[in-house]
């Protein structure tokens, strides 16, 4: 493969080969992306959108690994596991372009966001209500599966997907608000939860607590939902003018061409936006069951990823994270 210059550059750069046949030829699913197939390897029809679900999975690791160490409820354990199955199957669909791993990556997501449903709309409900929601969503997700699998329609999976979504999101935040903004609390929250002993005094402590709560909430539910949408509409680019985009691939040669893979782009930021979404939704969980003080949403700044932890745990850690003249390190 030739080397030369970018026009206008001086970074060098490498001349894309030639699309070919590759290992898991011939394509049998019914999307293919605006990435060529099998230019960089035989292993892997589409190496960047391939690879860029490792972010996927190592966000899964990151958010199972931290509800074990902090006891949060099971529903968002299963949720990032569900989340790594979609990481995996992702991968597994983009290094081969076959149809049943192309089920695995879309299904996936459908199963993983029925399971944030059932969290978001079982909470404090009934045994019985629980029990049928959790049928109907298992229904639900089976009619999917087996009509998308009938039809091979993938605009069906993203309506589907894209409804579930808007659903769950809606909800989650009529719940957040009426349980959490004080002047919006439910009847049935005060009565659970009564004034401090300390009086309106300490009740003013709390409510204030509790807006900069919200605050920080709708932080991440704006970066969440804005990353997830432009990700959304990245991909969309590489759809409406793919021939354009490959052609300045080509032009600008490798790996310079990589950035302009919207696809992956798509994997990137929706999978930073999904992972932002349930850590929301496990600290929304926390301050439902009036466990505020005991949970700390741990998002230093906008380059870190946030996590939920509990309170002693990172207290203990940032008492132990000093230097050794006594000062302690400022967390950015």
């Amino acid at each position: 493969m030739a080397v030369h210059t970018l026009p206008s550059s001086w970074l060098p750069s490498i001349s894309y080969p030639p699309a070919q046949n590759g290992r898991w030829s011939p394509v049998t699913s019914t999307l293919n992306f605006c990435e060529e197939d099998y230019y960089a390897t035989i292993y892997a029809a589409e190496i960047v959108n391939t690879l860029t679900n490792l972010l996927f999975m190592y966000l899964a690791v990151k958010g199972i690994r931290n509800c074990l160490a902090n006891d949060h409820d099971t529903v968002f354990l299963v949720a990032f596991v569900g989340y790594l199955l979609v990481g995996t199957g992702s991968f597994l669909f983009h290094a081969t372009l076959k149809y049943p791993m192309q089920l695995v990556d879309e299904l996936s997501m459908i199963y993983t966001t029925c399971l944030m449903v059932y969290a978001t709309f079982s909470y404090r409900k009934s045994t019985r209500y629980s029990t049928m929601l959790a049928i109907f969503l298992v229904a639900l997700a089976l009619f999917i599966t087996l009509y998308y699998h009938y039809l091979q329609d993938p605009t069906f999976h993203q309506n589907a997907y894209a409804l579930l979504t808007a659903i769950v999101l809606i909800r989650a935040i009529y719940v957040m608000e009426s349980n959490i903004r004080p002047k919006f609390r439910t009847t049935d929250r005060k009565a659970a939860n009564p004034r401090p002993t300390g009086g309106k005094v300490e009740q003013d402590k709390v409510d204030l607590r509790d807006l900069e709560i919200l605050r920080r909430m709708w932080t991440m539910i704006g970066f969440g939902v804005s990353i997830f949408l432009g990700g959304f509409a990245i991909w969309q680019l590489d759809n409406m003018y793919c021939t354009t985009i490959r052609r300045w691939r080509r032009e600008i040669g490798m790996p310079w061409g990589f950035f302009l893979e919207g696809h992956g782009w798509w994997h990137l930021m929706t999978g930073t936006g999904a992972y932002f979404y349930i850590v929301w939704g496990i600290y929304l969980r926390h301050c439902l069951n009036y466990k505020q003080d005991d949970y700390k949403l741990d998002w230093p700044g906008w380059t870190a990823l946030p996590a939920v932890v509990r309170r002693q745990k990172l207290d203990a850690y940032e008492h132990a994270d000093v230097y050794d003249n006594g000062l302690s390190k400022k967390r950015s």
